[in-house]
């Protein structure tokens, strides 16, 4: 087990965690924003059925919705009730044609064989304990030539800043990455689904405030927790960095997308 997916009922029982790592993201740059550019490889037509696995606050579908075809039924999963309640709401007034939540275990998905005609799993199976058997279930409730999305870190992603939570005694790697990189991802698509596809996303990132890295690298464990001793050797990390890259750190962007057909 890594670090992030440690502590889940505190991390995940509503957004503000989430929120503190995802606020580091405004800093990166793109020819096309993450979103909308995962949209565009989710190989669906219009009013088809969407099962999204670990769907967090939604964040996704109000730009992702302006990509997809038309029309789409979408169906919110996740296993925080809190996290499925602000999805639903978020959602409620998208251009869809029908919009419902659920709460579960993305290793026992509660709907039928080929039920759905795309499932998409958002940075979250590395938080899942059985990786392989999350996907077999994903396989499972698809339709025959149904689309299976799933968007990870590399281990080496953000790796200037994580080198940084050494002080906390973490491994000096992106810890989501450590559980459920692209080498493993692709793997376990390949070997359940027979193809895969993995697209990396062409990012570039300065980060220019040190308080957004110190946030987001404590918001879960050991920062959240750390001494005081270690929040403080973590604080002159940053300004070290900051002031070693003249008032930014360049940061390596490795994340993307597998994408995988049920035949």
């Amino acid at each position: 087990m890594t670090s992030i997916t440690q502590g889940m009922g505190a991390q995940y029982a509503d957004s503000s965690r989430l929120a503190a790592r995802a606020r580091i993201h405004q800093f990166g740059h793109a020819p096309v924003p993450w979103f909308p550019w995962v949209a565009g490889h989710l190989q669906v037509g219009p009013g088809v059925r969407i099962l999204d696995v670990g769907c967090g606050p939604a964040w996704f579908w109000p730009q992702a919705i302006e990509v997809i075809a038309p029309g789409a039924a979408l169906t919110l999963f996740d296993q925080s009730q809190g996290m499925v309640d602000e999805a639903l709401e978020r959602c409620r007034d998208l251009p869809l044609a029908s919009v419902e939540g659920c709460r579960g275990d993305a290793e026992a998905l509660p709907f039928p064989d080929a039920s759905f005609d795309a499932v998409i799993a958002m940075h979250m199976l590395y938080h899942v304990p059985d990786q392989a058997k999350a996907i077999a279930e994903f396989h499972r409730v698809l339709k025959p030539g149904g689309c299976c999305l799933v968007t990870t870190n590399d281990v080496d992603d953000m790796l200037e800043l994580y080198r940084m939570t050494a002080v906390f005694g973490s491994d000096p790697v992106n810890p989501a990455g450590a559980a459920f990189g692209f080498e493993r991802g692709e793997t376990l698509m390949l070997e359940q689904f027979g193809n895969v596809v993995l697209h990396v996303h062409p990012q570039t990132m300065r980060v220019t405030d040190p308080d957004v890295v110190y946030l987001a690298l404590t918001s879960y464990p050991p920062g959240d927790s750390a001494p005081p001793d270690q929040q403080a050797a973590f604080r002159e990390a940053i300004d070290a960095a900051f002031t070693a890259g003249g008032g930014g750190i360049d940061v390596t962007r490795r994340v993307g997308v597998l994408v995988s057909l049920k035949p």
